[in-house]
């Protein structure tokens, strides 16, 4: 999961960016970057680590012009500790092309194939970013009469691309000399949107991963980009927008709604925030069911993401609310984290357990999901060395059964808890003395009841099913065979490389 910006102002955009990214920060904490434009240059500057630590005021002055990109790296593809592979990615022919992408190709190799033995490009680094920027600028060219571009031109290279590349993909890109352009995949599943602010100068346009980046920035959220859409803004601040997808459905990534997105958010027309008071809800439905109330003393939530359906579900079932847990906010996401080692080492650092609100009482502990289990055994377990007499736990989204493909970072079955486990087996590797999980057609529910537009989901991770249509179980035995041996690979790098890598994580912002 990554967070993308593209922006063509009336003033210098460096600044812009830079808030913007911080305002992204939560949807990637590995790397940084922008790349802006100055008439037909580019400058860029991107590497490891936050956005406050990534750019300095002399990488600030290094980046000059009115318009530009930004990204924010969670990696899924490619490595989690190569430089290198930061965004945004550049190519300088045939046009000079910068790209920032959210998400991941499911035929990145066919594509690099089609790169090296017929477009005659090299792909320098593991990323399918690369590629899908790369296979953008080979259709450029193709698209192109002569050596000079216009809208229509580039919507026709953006439709070119919609039918080689497969999988999950928002994108923005900066064609030097020309302008922004942004596009969605034909499915939707990755968010972007725009919006518009106007100046005395005429209007500036900004394009974000979620709409909390425009608010933030005073920009007026239009719409969101619809699947297949491409938009393009030139560097005169002109406006274009263009289906390049016939055909193409609606089906967000539910996860945006579960976990990743922020609550102040709006995705395809529906508040984050609402859609979780509203998984809380049918989360208490089925705890009133399976679950006798008057067991429970009071509810607790697993801060943050969980805190909205934590207390509606405490509002439905007249229970007592309390925040048991208390945060510290300078320990990173422990689901991004690499290894269970390092993820169980912080929880512990990450939250405490105030014993005053724990001890003798019957608590039902609530999180937004269980993904591989470590952090929700060390929970359990920090309850009842607190003084908790039992210790329930209910998930507001469903048992994460199978891996995702299309931009978050759970490939492999093995480290997934819930994979070839039944609920009470579940329930026992994390200690609790009992486990309520959210029913898939509840959690798609919760999102329809607000958004009735929204018919389907790309829901893989917790109903198998897989919208693009191209993923095998074949192709779910290479990536994990692929992940697996990069795991061994890291393992071999030896301590101190350990040790820096687990101190770069810990460092990370928090959820």
């Amino acid at each position: 999961m990554c967070g993308i910006l593209g922006v063509v102002a009336r003033s210098p955009v460096n600044q812009l960016l830079y808030d913007g990214l911080l305002l992204l920060q939560h949807r990637g904490q590995d790397a940084a970057g922008i790349a802006t434009s100055n008439g037909k240059a580019f400058s860029m500057h991107k590497a490891s680590g936050l956005v406050r630590d990534v750019f300095r005021t002399r990488n600030m002055r290094g980046l000059p012009g009115r318009s530009g990109i930004g990204h924010v790296r969670y990696p899924t593809a490619g490595s989690a500790t190569n430089e290198e592979e930061a965004q945004p990615f550049y190519v300088n022919a045939p046009f000079g092309v910068t790209l920032a992408h959210n998400g991941n190709l499911t035929n990145s190799d066919q594509l690099k194939e089609e790169m090296f033995r017929r477009d005659r490009r090299h792909i320098n680094t593991e990323s399918d970013s690369e590629v899908l920027l790369n296979v953008l600028a080979n259709e450029l060219q193709a698209a192109a009469v002569g050596v000079s571009l216009d809208p229509e031109t580039i919507f026709r290279a953006v439709v070119e691309l919609h039918k080689r590349v497969r999988g999950a993909y928002a994108c923005t890109a900066e064609i030097a000399g020309y302008g922004v352009l942004g596009f969605r995949d034909p499915y939707g599943i990755r968010p972007l949107c725009y919006g518009v602010a106007e100046t005395d100068h005429g209007p500036e346009y900004l394009i974000a991963s979620e709409s909390v980046a425009l608010e933030g920035l005073g920009f007026k959220f239009v719409r969101d980009i619809a699947p297949g859409e491409a938009v393009f803004i030139d560097i005169d601040g002109n406006f274009h927008a263009r289906a390049c997808a016939p055909g193409a459905t609606l089906n967000p990534c539910i996860f945006e709604y579960v976990y990743f997105a922020r609550p102040d958010s709006v995705i395809d027309g529906v508040s984050v925030y609402d859609a979780r008071l509203k998984m809380g809800e049918y989360l208490a439905e089925k705890v009133r069911r399976e679950l006798w109330a008057g067991e429970i003393d009071v509810v607790m939530p697993i801060p943050d993401t969980s805190r909205p359906s934590a207390q509606q579900l405490a509002n439905r079932l007249n229970l007592d609310y309390r925040e048991g847990f208390i945060k510290n906010r300078y320990v990173g996401r422990t689901f991004i984290m690499p290894g269970q080692s390092v993820r169980r080492k912080s929880v512990r650092q990450k939250l405490n357990a105030m014993s005053i609100e724990f001890r003798g009482k019957n608590v039902l502990l609530v999180d937004d999901s269980i993904v591989r289990g470590t952090t929700s055994h060390e929970i359990v377990q920090m309850a009842r060395d607190a003084g908790a007499n039992k210790v329930y736990f209910a998930s507001a989204a469903p048992p994460v059964r199978f891996p995702n493909v299309y931009g978050i970072d759970m490939p492999t079955r093995a480290e997934l808890i819930a994979s070839g486990r039944s609920d009470e087996e579940i329930r026992i590797a994390i200690g609790a003395d009992a486990l309520i999980y959210q029913d898939i057609e509840s959690m798609k529910q919760s999102v329809r009841d607000l958004g009735p537009h929204l018919k389907v989901f790309e829901a893989s991770c917790f109903d198998g099913h897989y919208i693009t249509g191209d993923v095998s179980p074949e192709y779910l035995d290479r990536i994990e065979a692929a992940r697996n041996a990069a795991t061994d690979a890291a393992e071999d790098t030896g301590p101190k490389a350990q040790m820096n890598l687990q101190f770069s994580m810990l460092n990370a912002d928090s959820r």
